[in-house]
């Protein structure tokens, strides 16, 4: 017997009622897990772990530049999005996303130009991250930021095919517009969550050297998904959410790997 606050348990007892009681979910079918935010936390850790990389392989130039951002380093050019195929100072090609480096499309969400481009995206993940994962579980919240960080990519690939984009803010704008679905869903108030969202929408316009077309590609992708997730019906619910995000994805790739020359 174990002892408990009040009495005495029986270990397998207890064993027991755990096998046959039905694991807590959160309002949109997800799992309790989420509360612990550990897709959270080890996105953030990737993002970190590819600056480092940045730093190992060019220098303390591919985080600290003359202007808000850094310039392009061995990590950039190795694995942000752009098109066709680009050659490298040292002379050595790298392949574009039309020419096989379809990798880029993932690894793009990881690098960052600078040190305070990292700390703005890692801050605001932080924060939405760790509400979204706790209200939809890790497995849901992981599918929405992937899908929104590549619509912003693809976006990014389709208006500006030789730019070397990359940042999480792809995604942070997907995890933006899906708070705003979820508190909706949940009848809550989302008055605090347009401001922020208008003044990165200005910064986006405003501030040079800012993918445009990632920042709304990564917005729209991400609230269609949250939508997909808040608003499936309870039967089915995983069903649904499923096929639509894997809808989603479907699209996304095809748009990417039809649009080359």
């Amino acid at each position: 017997m174990n002892e408990a606050s009040v009495g005495h348990q029986c270990p397998e007892c207890v064993a027991e009622g755990k096998r046959t009681q039905r694991p807590v979910r959160t309002a949109f079918g997800g799992s309790a897990a989420g509360r612990a935010g550990i897709v959270t936390t080890t996105l953030i850790g990737l993002n970190v772990l590819a600056a480092v990389l940045g730093v190992v392989l060019s220098g303390m130039t591919s985080l600290v530049g003359n202007s808000l951002f850094s310039g392009a380093s061995l990590v950039h050019w190795a694995g942000a999005v752009v098109g066709p195929s680009i050659e490298i100072p040292d002379g050595t090609v790298l392949p574009g996303v039309w020419d096989g480096g379809y990798y880029r499309l993932l690894t793009a969400m990881f690098i960052h130009y600078g040190i305070l481009h990292l700390l703005m995206n890692m801050w605001a993940l932080w924060v939405l991250g760790r509400q979204l994962e706790a209200a939809l579980g890790p497995l849901r919240f992981l599918a929405l930021y992937l899908a929104a960080g590549l619509g912003g990519n693809v976006a990014a690939l389709l208006t500006d095919w030789n730019s070397l984009s990359a940042g999480a803010s792809t995604a942070i704008f997907g995890l933006f517009a899906a708070l705003f679905v979820l508190l909706r869903r949940l009848g809550r108030d989302t008055s605090s969550v347009l401001p922020i969202l208008v003044v990165n929408l200005v910064i986006t316009f405003v501030v040079p050297n800012i993918s445009i077309a990632g920042h709304i590609g990564g917005l729209v992708v991400g609230g269609l998904a949250a939508v997909a997730l808040a608003y499936a019906p309870a039967r089915n619910r995983g069903l649904v959410q499923g096929g639509a995000l894997g809808l989603i994805f479907v699209i996304l790739l095809a748009l990417a790997f039809t649009a080359g020359p």
